[in-house]
């Protein structure tokens, strides 16, 4: 299944449907009961349904994303774990609501459009004829997992949120006060005193006890608990195993490419332009004007007609046969006379000609010897797997079942189920699929042969399962003891920092403090929040604690380094001058985004609670292959109450 959504997330459907998810919640954010009757749907939006296998689909391909982003796989249960089945179901239901709330108000796509659309895509071009193909359409939509119809309602649903968001913030501009507004507080300028209490300023803790330790361990345990191992026997049936000793069949070769030599060459294409005229008089003016140069869509419109143009294309690509014959015996630049062609008379001018090329055995012989290889690998790999499975039905375990057949068993692990060593690196030799049969098999048990995609095979046995438990102090004190060190050392500055500031804040200045600190007082000066980021005296915890400070407030936050500082935000001075001036033009544009923003948010929410969306969580996770939720783990949904389905 991962091979399949890493292949899926890859192809030009993925495009299209995360086009939709992200245009859709870029621009906008991320109905009945069931009355008594079964239904798998997980997602209803009005007259909208969303159905267990459609969310699994998009719920692996945004695992899918995960993964690339974690560097790792993950497994369903960890994505469930970190809520992304919850969080999909929600996007799909603003996505569905979205959509049901446009097509209501009548806000829906021509088939024109949707047609003009479809054609764009190039997937759905025959190599050969360079035409749109309604079959091979089907055929790329099927492979991923789509028909045709949920395939243009997603296409509708995204044309839609574009025409719509387009029409929003086509002119949208908000008021100059605003940006004004925006403008002063970025500019506003502040000055901050504060002074270091650092490590030397208080009395270093005493190395703790393995008591200690032990507590601080089960403290965090949820953290320091280490993973479920597994000690695996893999035996794989692989092309790539074999596809280096098998020996090239030459007549194969030869065979192969004879089929195949006219799709592999290059034919010639032709950009021109055909102009359907009435008859033969008609065509001999147009034929003139085309000669002189005119503009054939001018010429074209002052008959009342279309002109039809045709860019690097196949003779093959011209709809009408006669007239692409006679439009492929032209020269560049030419232009014919009358042209009887199967669907009228037209008159034709070659703008540009591109010779085919003829392709030789040698030129793709490296293509083709790697098919001629594959195909034999997937016939041995197949006999290989007929091999081990006649022999585990005689009654062999895995491993004399593998020597039968003349395959390696390999031994894998300790290993998680996201393919992680004991000292966290990855593990070769084992992929997502493997890890997941692997970890739904007792200790001891044998999977059966299972596909794993493009013509491999694997079987998989769990020599010894080791739980999940704490690690022993031992192999984690260095750490826990450099950890417990450090945070009772925070605590002390913590308690040093807090006695100065409630001085302070009494009353003393910040300058007596420091010195009974032993410390000297920092001042920093015209800090504003284009600035703040740049500025390299103050934290981020320091900075945010003086932008969010009133003046005389006095606070304490994280140093730059390890230590802590006691603050005092000393004057605040608002922006005068053409500055402002010049940033409240400047800022405009994107107070202007964020208050479109703001109406994406508004008319998502109108959206939910128009349509009534419901979602199923119960239903989410039988699609996923999980059981229902607990009482514990259920929440309520966000627009409107979830509800399990009978």
């Amino acid at each position: 299944m991962l091979s399949a959504t890493r292949n899926f997330a890859k192809s030009w459907v993925a495009a299209v449907l995360i086009g939709l998810l992200v245009v859709s919640f870029a621009i906008f954010g991320v109905n009945d009961a069931f009355k008594g009757n079964y239904t798998n749907d997980v997602v209803r939006a009005g007259s909208r349904r969303v159905s267990g296998p459609v969310f699994r689909q998009e719920f692996d391909n945004f695992r899918k994303n995960a993964e690339e982003q974690a560097k790792r796989p993950v497994s369903i249960e960890e994505a469930v774990q970190a809520g992304l089945d919850r969080r999909l179901l929600e996007e799909i239901a603003t996505r569905e609501s979205f959509g049901e709330m446009l097509s209501r108000i009548g806000i829906r796509p021509s088939d024109r459009l949707m047609e003009a659309e479809l054609r764009k895509i190039p997937a759905f071009f025959n190599p050969i004829s360079g035409a749109f193909d309604r079959e091979l359409y089907q055929q790329r939509l099927g492979e991923n997992g789509f028909t045709p119809a949920r395939f243009e309602n997603l296409m509708r649903d995204q044309i839609a949120v574009q025409h719509v968001g387009t029409a929003m913030l086509n002119g949208l501009n908000v008021p100059r006060a605003y940006s004004a507004l925006g403008a002063i507080f970025e500019l506003e300028a502040r000055d901050v005193g504060y002074f270091v209490i650092d490590p030397r300023s208080v009395q270093p803790p005493a190395q703790p006890t393995d008591a200690q330790l032990t507590t601080l361990m089960k403290e965090n345990a949820d953290r320091l608990t280490l993973p479920e191992f597994r000690v695996l026997t893999v035996v794989a049936f692989t092309p790539a195993q074999l596809s280096g000793e098998i020996p090239v069949d030459e007549a194969e070769v030869k065979k192969r490419f004879d089929f195949r030599k006219d799709t592999l060459s290059r034919p010639e294409t032709r950009s021109l332009v055909q102009i359907p005229v009435k008859d033969a008089a008609t065509a001999q003016a147009v034929a003139a004007r085309l000669t002189k140069g005119e503009d054939p869509a001018a010429i074209a419109k002052s008959l009342g007609v279309e002109a039809v143009s045709y860019v690097d294309k196949p003779q093959s690509a011209v709809s009408d046969k006669r007239v692409g014959v006679a439009a492929f015996a032209l020269q560049a630049g030419q232009v014919s006379s009358a042209i009887q062609g199967d669907l009228g008379m037209a008159v034709v001018k070659v703008t540009k000609v591109t010779p085919g090329q003829a392709v030789t055995l040698e030129q793709v012989r490296p293509q083709i010897e790697a098919e001629v290889r594959k195909d034999a690998a997937a016939e041995k790999v197949y006999a290989l797997t007929q091999a081990y499975e006649a022999a585990r039905d005689e009654g062999a375990n895995l491993v004399d079942a593998a020597k039968k057949a003349g395959v390696p068993a390999v031994t894998i692990g300790p290993v998680t189920q996201a393919g992680q060593g004991q000292q966290g690196q990855p593990l070769q030799g084992v992929t997502p699929k493997m890890l997941e049969t692997a970890f739904g098999l007792a200790a001891g048990a044998e999977s059966e042969l299972q596909d794993a995609g493009e013509g491999s095979y694997f079987a998989v046995r769990v020599d010894r399962v080791i739980p999940k438990a704490l690690p022993p102090l031992a192999e984690v004190k260095p750490q826990l003891t450099r950890f417990w060190m450090m945070r009772e050392m925070v605590k002390r500055m913590q308690a040093r920092a807090d006695e100065f500031a409630a001085r302070v804040r009494k009353g003393e200045s910040l300058e007596t403090v420091a010195a009974a600190a032993g410390a000297k007082v920092v001042h920093v000066t015209n800090l504003d929040r284009r600035t703040a980021a740049q500025s390299t005296q103050l934290s981020r915890d320091g900075l945010g604690k003086a932008f969010s400070a009133k003046p005389g407030d006095v606070f304490t936050a994280e140093h730059t380094q390890f230590g802590l500082i006691v603050g005092k935000l000393e004057a605040v001075r608002a922006p005068t001058g053409p500055t402002v001036a010049r940033i409240t033009e400047e800022v405009r544009p994107q107070v202007t985004m964020a208050l479109f923003q703001d109406l994406g948010v508004a008319a998502r929410k109108a959206a939910r609670t128009e349509v009534g969306a419901r979602i199923y969580p119960d239903k989410a996770r039988a699609a996923l292959g999980l059981p229902p939720l607990t009482k514990e783990e259920k929440a309520p949904a966000t627009a409107g109450k979830a509800e399990k389905a009978k």
